[in-house]
Formats: C-alpha cells, sequence, structure tokens
C-alpha cells in the first residue's frame, strides 16, 4: 500500500460534505467530487447555470469579490470559481455555463 491513502485520509472533504448536505439539503445537488490528489478538498460544480452557483455561494455567505472569472473552450465557456475554507475542508466552487451566442446586427 505504499504511495496509497486510506480513506480516514479523506476525513475533512467528507465530513465537509456530511455537513452541506445536512444544512444546505434545499440547494441543488452539485457534482460532488473527492480525489487523494488533493486529500483536504471537496469539489463541487455546476454545469450549464451559474446561477445555481450563484445560489450556493451566497449561501455559504462567499464574498462574490473573491469569485475568480475565466473561460475556457476558446471562449465558449465561462467559468466561476472560488476556494472557501469550510468545516475543516477546503471547498472549492466551480460554475461552467456556455457564452451567450452574440446578437446578429
Amino acid at each position: 500500500m505504499s504511495g496509497t491513502l486510506a480513506l480516514d485520509c479523506l476525513t475533512a472533504p467528507l465530513r465537509a460534505l456530511r455537513v452541506l448536505a445536512v444544512d444546505f439539503g434545499h440547494l441543488p445537488a452539485p457534482h460532488v467530487d473527492v480525489t487523494t490528489v488533493y486529500p483536504d478538498r471537496l469539489r463541487l460544480s455546476f454545469h450549464d447555470d451559474l446561477s445555481v452557483f450563484e445560489a450556493w455561494r451566497e449561501a455559504l455567505g462567499v464574498d462574490p469579490d473573491s469569485v475568480e472569472y475565466g473561460e475556457q473552450s476558446a471562449g465558449q465557456t465561462r467559468v466561476l470559481k472560488v476556494f472557501v475554507d469550510f468545516s475543516g475542508a477546503v471547498l472549492e466552487l466551480t460554475g461552467y455555463s456556455d457564452m451567450p451566442v452574440a446578437a446578429v446586427a
């Protein structure tokens, strides 16, 4: 088992997920990712609707000025991302949305 982490090394993000499920269970379900690559991180991602990302950001009390904006796929996809400490873990929220099609004159 050399180099392999035990499941209890993921206690922080799994505990954070449990707290989120109890305290924010009314919010839309995210895509959830816990990985041994970042054993202290819980990643929640939201696809196709930035309003869901914003609902989570607001519910968690995350300052909108701390949100990073980016684009990917040659400018076809908007990306919002923020990292916040939550319940002993680093919580990464990421929202993806297609870029609106520019109006043709």
